[in-house]
């Protein structure tokens, strides 16, 4: 049976404290893919501990090559890990079942799959067309030197055909079709590939990186930006704040690190300083009332429950690929919302908060639905609410391990039931 957490903050609600939060998950996992790529070349620098890291390292370390036996690798609940090794299993000599939980064959992997199989790649549906688990069988013998893959999809897609392109023999140019969704995680691929010696040239929708060896290098891997979101949430729910947080860097690679900007609205303040970043409290100013949330979606949560706390009745778009994270994540905001008396509604892809029936009672308890992000978005309600009960909480372990403690650090109360 899984544990709850009961959180509630008791005293005034200034916050004054220091985090020092994992290395980013997003930032990890690209680097395991580039070092197993590299074949050892590559070193990494402050692994993050977030749990879909460690399944990814786990899985890449017990990879056996050339093995005439079928190799079954279970991805778990890490959608990461499960697009990066569609694409990295194909260049493998080997025969690989690549599958998951029961919700990891519910989200979709076809597009990804079909642009492999256009090239050269040996990969079938086991279960349900379009969806894992599949099969694979390595190594991608290459027809085809370009691909033309749409912009609005999952640029988890995009970023494990480009790691893969090096080590092609013919190297690889992707078309993007359309607008390209989450272009700040596009780019964090390619200047990684960058940093490890592996050039690219990007000519209007095209990205061209042709076969290449990767250096001897290190990729010096910086704190979760999305997991400092919610110390933002933090700090714009508290009358007072000043958190500390170590090594965040004022040049990021990640698209996250836009909660900078986004929360000053909120009256949160950023600062450098010699050892990383403070967040202070400041007045809160909203000149925009529609966010686009298309670069940074997995800030969506965190910024969206925020919003609804403090009572602003902001519209968001660019939620599009929210529907197939872990969970639904707008029907999950729905729901959950409506426990304080908050409408989230979609207008044509656009989605609106109500905030006139905002409520606190004493004591919410909000699901979860084993999506860690909906777990971290809702505890810093405990600001508001008495009791915020929240469903398994080692949900968190999949990006921030630490999460509950850090919360005990900063004066919460966190009780398991």
């Amino acid at each position: 049976m899984s544990k709850h957490a009961v959180v509630s903050f008791n005293g005034n609600k200034h916050i004054n404290t220091e985090i020092t939060l994992t290395g980013s998950k997003s930032e990890c996992n690209r680097a395991l893919i580039i070092s197993s790529l590299s074949k050892g070349l590559v070193d990494i620098d402050n692994m993050s501990n977030a749990a879909d890291t460690v399944t990814l390292n786990r899985i890449l370390n017990n990879i056996s090559q050339n093995d005439p036996h079928q190799q079954t690798v279970d991805v778990g609940p890490a959608g990461t890990a499960m697009r990066f090794l569609t694409a990295y299993l194909s260049t493998l000599p080997g025969n690989f079942i690549l599958t998951g939980t029961e919700r990891m064959k519910q989200r979709p992997i076809g597009i990804l799959a079909e642009a492999l199989k256009s090239i050269g790649a040996s990969l079938s549906y086991l279960e349900q067309d379009g969806y894992p688990p599949i099969s694979i069988t390595g190594p991608l013998q290459q027809q085809m030197d370009s691909v033309k893959i749409k912009g609005d999809i999952s640029s988890q897609y995009i970023s494990a055909l480009l790691m893969i392109a090096p080590t092609l023999t013919q190297g690889l140019t992707l078309e993007i079709e359309g607008e390209l969704t989450s272009l700040p995680y596009v780019k964090m691929t390619l200047d990684m590939l960058e940093e490890t010696g592996i050039k690219h040239s990007w000519d209007g929708n095209n990205i061209t990186i042709k076969p290449q060896q990767f250096n001897a290098s290190t990729l010096a891997v910086e704190p979760d930006w999305s997991a400092a979101s919610y110390w933002y949430s933090i700090a714009a729910l508290s009358d007072k704040a000043i958190i500390e947080l170590p090594y965040l860097k004022d040049k990021s690679l990640q698209g996250d690190s836009r909660i900078r900007k986004i929360m000053e609205a909120f009256g949160v303040q950023t600062n450098k300083t010699s050892k990383g970043i403070v967040l202070s409290s400041a007045e809160k100013s909203f000149d925009d009332q529609v966010l686009d949330l298309k670069d940074c979606p997995d800030l969506a949560q965190t910024i969206i429950v925020c919003a609804a706390a403090i009572g602003k009745n902001l519209s968001f778009t660019g939620l599009e690929t929210l529907k197939i994270k872990e969970t639904d994540r707008v029907k999950a905001l729905q729901n959950e919302l409506a426990k304080i008396g908050v409408v989230l509604k979609e207008d044509n892809l656009i989605y609106t908060l109500n905030c006139e029936g905002l409520h606190f009672p004493e004591k919410v308890t909000f699901e979860t639905y084993e999506d860690h992000r909906m777990a971290m978005a809702f505890a810093p309600l405990s600001l508001m609410i008495k009791e915020v009960e929240l469903e398994d909480m080692n949900v968190v372990e999949k990006s921030y391990p630490d999460f509950w403690k850090d919360l005990q650090k900063a004066g919460f109360t966190v009780k398991e039931i």
